[in-house]
């Protein structure tokens, strides 16, 4: 993966420019069944589980990551699926913060 799930999230309120398309689609070619959503300007991937517990628990630690890197990912959560979205919001655009991000969720499922 790039070494993207041994990096931390830089600290970002704007002024930085969101990576190129080409990038982008580099990185996420390490990360399997993640997807740009180049309309929307954001990458996703729908995570499904067995059950409700199954799922809360990877929800809940989505969370803590969540926490530990200081970037929030946007959550679509039902019984046993969960929709994680990436976008740096302070710039409308996806930079590696959200990379490093997905890496994260990525491993929370081997």
């Amino acid at each position: 993966m790039n070494n993207l799930e041994t990096k931390h999230c830089k600290v970002c309120e704007g002024g930085i420019s969101s990576l190129s398309i080409v990038e982008i689609k580099k990185q996420l070619s390490a990360l399997p069944g993640w997807e740009l959503d180049e309309k929307l300007n954001l990458i996703k991937k729908l995570y499904e589980f067995k059950g409700y517990a199954k799922t809360m628990a990877f929800v809940n630690a989505i969370a803590w990551i969540a926490t530990v890197e200081g970037h929030h990912p946007d959550l679509e959560v039902s019984f046993n699926r969960c929709l994680v979205k990436y976008q740096t919001h302070a710039i409308g655009g996806i930079t590696e913060n959200d990379l490093i991000c997905a890496a994260k969720v990525e491993n929370l499922t081997q």
